[in-house]
C-alpha cells in the first residue's frame, strides 16, 4: 500500500508542479519588462532630447516597478506588432495609451480602466484650416489627405469611416502632427488627449472638434498583458485601485490628460 501511494504521488507531481507566475519571475529577475511604443503624447513618449520616457504611462510604470521593488526594462514595440509581441510574452505588461476594447479582451488580458471619460477620436489640422472641418462628412472627401499610423485604433476608425478620403500611412506616430503642420497632409486622426497636448506644443495646429469626439469612439485605457495569470492581473488592478483610492491616479489624470479636479470630494 505504501508503494502505491508513493507511485501515485510521483504520477501526480507534474500536475501540481505549476510553473512560477509573472510575479515570481519579475521578483527573481529584478526587473519588470514593459512594452511601449514611446510615440504617444501624453501617454508614453520617448523624448529624443533626454532619452527618457514621459507621460502618464511612464509614471504608472515607475509606480508599478517601485511597488514590486524592481527596476524597469523598457521593450520597444509598435502598434502593428503590439498584440503579437504581447502574446509572445516579449514583455510582462504594455503601457502606451492602449484602448480597452472587445477585440483585445478576447485574446489578451486588460487591467481595470483609467482615463475614463477622457478619450475619444478627434482630429488635428492646421490652424488655418480649422473652420473647414466640422464633421466626419467634411473629412470624407477625396480632396482631404488624412495621415494615420498603422496598426492602432486610429487606422481602424479612418478605414471604417473615411473611405473617400486619401489615407496616408505614416509609420512614426509622434511625427504625424509635424507632418500636418508642415502641410504634408491635412488631418491626423487621433485621441482627444493627444490633440490637446499637441495644440499646446505646436502653435500651427488646431483641434476644432476636440470637445465633441466622434460618435461611438469614447473609451478608456488599460494595462495590457497576456492571458493566463490571474494573480498578476489582480496585482496590477490592486495597484490601480490603491492609486485611485489615495487620489494619485486622479492627480496624474489632471496633470497629463486634462481631467478637471473634483471640487466635491467625499470625505
Amino acid at each position: 500500500m505504501k508503494k502505491f501511494f508513493i507511485l501515485l504521488m510521483i504520477l501526480l507531481l507534474p500536475i501540481v508542479n505549476v510553473e512560477a507566475g509573472h510575479l515570481e519571475d519579475i521578483s527573481a529577475r529584478g526587473t519588470i519588462k514593459i512594452g511601449t511604443t514611446g510615440d504617444y503624447i501624453p501617454m508614453s513618449y520617448l523624448n529624443p532630447a533626454t532619452g527618457e520616457y514621459e507621460g502618464i504611462d511612464a509614471e504608472l510604470s515607475k509606480i508599478i516597478a517601485e511597488s514590486l521593488g524592481v527596476k524597469i526594462e523598457y521593450i520597444p514595440t509598435t502598434w502593428p506588432t503590439l498584440a503579437a509581441d504581447m502574446q509572445a510574452e516579449k514583455f510582462d505588461i504594455a503601457l502606451c495609451g492602449i484602448s480597452r476594447n472587445f477585440a483585445r479582451a478576447k485574446t489578451m488580458a486588460m487591467s481595470d480602466a483609467y482615463g475614463e471619460g477622457l478619450f475619444g477620436k478627434t482630429i488635428l489640422c492646421r490652424k488655418s484650416d480649422a473652420k473647414k472641418f466640422k464633421s466626419v462628412a467634411d473629412l470624407n472627401k477625396p480632396s482631404v489627405r488624412i495621415m494615420i499610423n498603422p496598426g492602432g485604433t486610429n487606422e481602424k476608425f479612418a478605414r471604417a469611416n473615411l473611405p473617400h478620403a486619401k489615407l496616408i500611412v505614416h509609420e512614426d506616430n509622434a511625427d504625424i502632427p509635424i507632418q500636418i503642420a508642415e502641410g504634408k497632409a491635412d488631418i491626423m486622426i487621433t485621441e482627444t488627449v493627444e490633440a490637446v497636448s499637441w495644440v499646446k506644443r505646436e502653435p500651427r495646429l488646431a483641434a476644432p472638434l476636440v470637445d465633441k469626439p466622434f460618435e461611438g469612439t469614447r473609451h478608456s485605457c488599460g494595462i495590457l498583458m497576456a492571458k493566463g495569470d490571474q494573480e498578476f492581473l489582480n496585482y496590477i488592478n490592486f495597484v490601480l485601485a490603491e492609486l485611485r483610492m489615495d487620489g494619485r491616479l486622479e492627480n496624474l489624470e489632471i496633470k497629463y490628460l486634462g481631467r478637471r479636479a473634483n471640487a466635491a470630494k467625499r470625505l
